[in-house]
């Protein structure tokens, strides 16, 4: 099992959690295609529309990869992204960062520039990272592991 965060829109992270898939970088295959089943993915959101709209900067989203390799979905004429399904924990609620900064092993060393660490479609963290994010999500970090 691995944990990512993925970076993406508040708008666009609701669309993948209603529709129980994530889509990395706009869809492209190399974005996504380290994700396997039984990975765990937190999405943040750094604002609300793609390079648009209010700030957000907030985990906004948790959930499981439940598909064994990515997929290609046809979703317009010409737009063919790739995709792995998710299982998200409902009960999940947006998680400012800015708490967490400074107890995050990705980010506890560069409070200046942490930023620039949630730049890309993703970022591989720890599972210690994942259980810290959990419980600010209001999801016991047990449930991560099965204990919960």
């Amino acid at each position: 099992m691995t944990c990512w965060i993925g970076i993406a829109s508040a708008e666009h992270v609701r669309g993948g959690v209603a529709g129980g898939f994530a889509q990395l970088g706009h869809g492209r295959h190399d974005a996504i295609r380290a994700l396997r089943k039984g990975d765990w993915l937190a999405y943040y959101a750094p604002r609300e529309g793609m390079g648009t709209g209010a700030p957000v900067q907030s985990f906004t989203a948790l959930g499981r990869v439940t598909s064994e390799t990515p997929y290609h979905a046809a979703q317009a004429m010409d737009f063919n992204p790739y995709r792995v399904d998710v299982d998200y924990i409902t009960k999940a609620r947006p998680a400012p960062i800015r708490p967490l900064l400074e107890v995050l092993d990705f980010t506890r060393h560069h409070a200046g520039n942490w930023g620039l660490l949630l730049r890309g479609p993703k970022r591989r963290i720890t599972l210690d990272d994942m259980r810290l994010i959990a419980e600010a999500m209001g999801v016991p970090s047990g449930e991560l592991d099965g204990t919960g």
